[in-house]
């Protein structure tokens, strides 16, 4: 017969364990379960990948069982502005970038197309940054870098016929040539000549105002001090809604991404400015606006970093199913975005 303080002894284990299992079990439930307005792990994809316009849906399904027209009617919409129309055309260069078969139908029925130009210089450099990867050049093998700059030059041949090709405003061929003068380095001279080029046609286009910020900062031909000096440049000629001043929150994770000593700049009075100036501009923005994810998602960011997560569960909701801001340079965008949504979940609780 046990003895009764054995007995005891193994009653209270097993309570100590039915204790243990049930906050397991509650650790797991808030993991899988989010919070409300928030859509599963599982179903996150990264901003872009998935166009939410059914007729972009439409077009590139038929893109891919190679009928190129929806396509070409689509991108020739004249709807929308010139950064919408920049937008659209992302996810065409990407399908091109792997499966070219139906665009080189279309520039064979129609060479004298723009759009089909312009997606044929988004593939190009697509697969070109494809093959350099994005680590730092000193990371970079000696066959990678021959194979980037050959094909990047091949975009840079193309995108002198688009820009040949454009319509007198459409400033998206030049736009298209900044991954290009940021691959193979130009001068400034000849980048700014080229930024000439683009706000002569559309002075706050948000694609290109985000790819000239790489080109001004440190890691790649410029400045912590230029690419700060574009970022308020940029904002100060602004309108409401135009969500350039997001541009200001990339550019100090710029600078923290270089010196992880300047990560209290997060919770600076300059910071702290910038974010709120962020949030103002979102509200003010057309619902339409191609930046509407990026901007939610680097806003997002700073709200938590400058100690403010709860005010970003909002903006975790307005994402939806799209991982947008700082967490698409992840090695696991999807877990350290989750994380984040996580956080501001359980602060705004």
């Amino acid at each position: 017969m046990a003895h009764p303080l054995a007995i005891i002894t193994l009653l209270v284990l097993l309570f100590r364990l039915g204790l243990w299992l049930n906050k397991q079990r509650k650790t797991t439930a808030g993991r899988d379960a989010p919070a409300a307005g928030l859509v599963p792990r599982a179903e996150l994809v990264e901003v872009g990948s998935e166009p939410g316009d059914p007729a972009a849906r439409a077009a590139l399904d038929a893109a891919k069982a190679g009928n190129w027209r929806p396509a070409a009617a689509y991108l020739s919409d004249g709807e929308g502005d010139w950064s919408t129309r920049y937008a659209r055309m992302n996810p065409f260069g990407d399908l091109a970038a792997t499966d070219d078969i139906w665009l080189w139908q279309w520039r064979k029925e129609h060479p004298d197309s723009p759009e089909a130009a312009q997606v044929h210089t988004g593939a190009l450099v697509k697969r070109a940054w494809e093959i350099r990867t994005g680590k730092y050049a000193s990371q970079v093998t000696r066959e990678q870098a021959m194979g980037f700059h050959q094909v990047l030059q091949e975009a840079a041949e193309v995108s002198y016929e688009a820009i040949r090709l454009a319509p007198a405003g459409d400033p998206n061929a030049w736009v298209m040539q900044q991954s290009i003068a940021l691959g193979q380095g130009w001068s400034h001279e000849r980048y700014r000549a080229l930024w000439a080029e683009i706000v002569a046609r559309e002075p706050h286009h948000f694609g290109a105002h985000t790819a000239a910020l790489q080109y001004w900062c440190e890691k790649w031909h410029g400045s912590t001090e230029l690419m700060h000096e574009f970022a308020d440049t940029a904002i100060a000629g602004a309108p409401a809604g135009s969500l350039l001043t997001v541009l200001k929150l990339r550019a100090y994770w710029e600078q923290v991404l270089r010196d992880k000593s300047a990560a209290s700049l997060h919770c600076s009075a300059e910071y702290t400015a910038a974010l709120d100036a962020a949030l103002a501009d979102l509200a003010a923005a057309d619902p339409a606006h191609p930046g509407i994810a990026p901007a939610s998602g680097w806003i997002a960011h700073g709200l938590i970093e400058n100690g403010r997560p709860a005010q970003a569960l909002n903006l975790f909701r307005r994402m939806g199913r799209e991982i947008a801001g700082p967490w698409i340079y992840y090695g696991d965008p999807a877990a350290v975005f989750d994380a984040a949504r996580t956080k501001a979940a359980r602060a705004a609780a």
